[in-house]
Formats: structure tokens, C-alpha cells, sequence
């Protein structure tokens, strides 16, 4: 789901549990400043999204995801939201970060890309 574009990350992210949770805003605060210290991206809690690096803003986005009840995680063809060259590497390292707060991860991409994820069985 893309990033509101009128709201900066911490909106973004705290969004989801105010209106679904009715989440106090100083709670939503501290919940959103300790997943982002996790990433150590306390620093882009008021940015928006044009001025997030592409890093930045796949991890504003997973962090946003995780904020409903139970979230299961889909990622759709992450190496076009990530385009600049990034291995499976950088997005195992970025889920085990955050791997306490979702039940389960489905990564969806085209087969031309099974390399990318070291398989050769893809069909």
C-alpha cells in the first residue's frame, strides 16, 4: 500500500492504530518512534514520502503494514520498489527486524526474477 502523501511518516504509520484502535496519540507516538529506532530511522519520523530514500520508504511502508490486527504481509514484486540494484539480503534483513510483529510474509514476483532469490525451481 503506498504512503499517504499529505501525511509524514510518523502518520503514516501511527494512522492505522488510531482509527482502527482508537490509539491515544502519545501512545501511537512511542509505538511508532520504537519501531523506528529498530531500523535506526528515528531521524525520519516528519518527512514525507518524496523525501525518503527508497530504503526509507520500503520500510515506512512494511511498518505501516504491520499496524493492523494479525498482519499477514504481502509484497508484491519488491526488487521494482526497491530498484536500485538491492539483494534478497536487504529484504531478509529488513523483515527479521520486524519478524516479531507478523504472522506470515508472501513475496510475490515474476519468474525472470528467481535468481534474485537464488532458486531454480520456480516455475
Amino acid at each position: 500500500m503506498p504512503l499517504i502523501s499529505n501525511l509524514d511518516v510518523y502518520g503514516n504509520i501511527a494512522l492505522i492504530r488510531q482509527c482502527h484502535e482508537h490509539l491515544p496519540t502519545n501512545e501511537a507516538r512511542r509505538l511508532v518512534e520504537g519501531y523506528l529506532r529498530r531500523y535506526a530511522l528515528e531521524r525520519i519520523a516528519s518527512k514525507r514520502d518524496p523525501a525518503l530514500t527508497d530504503e526509507e520508504r520500503f520500510r515506512v511502508m512494511l511498518l505501516r503494514a504491520i499496524m493492523v490486527k494479525d498482519p499477514v504481509l504481502v509484497i508484491n514484486q519488491p526488487f521494482k520498489i526497491m530498484h536500485y540494484g538491492k539483494d534478497l539480503g536487504f529484504f531478509d534483513d529488513t523483515l527479521k527486524v520486524i519478524d516479531d510483529s507478523f504472522k506470515e510474509c508472501y513475496i510475490f514476483d515474476l519468474t525472470w526474477n528467481k535468481d534474485r532469490y537464488r532458486m531454480s525451481d520456480a516455475p
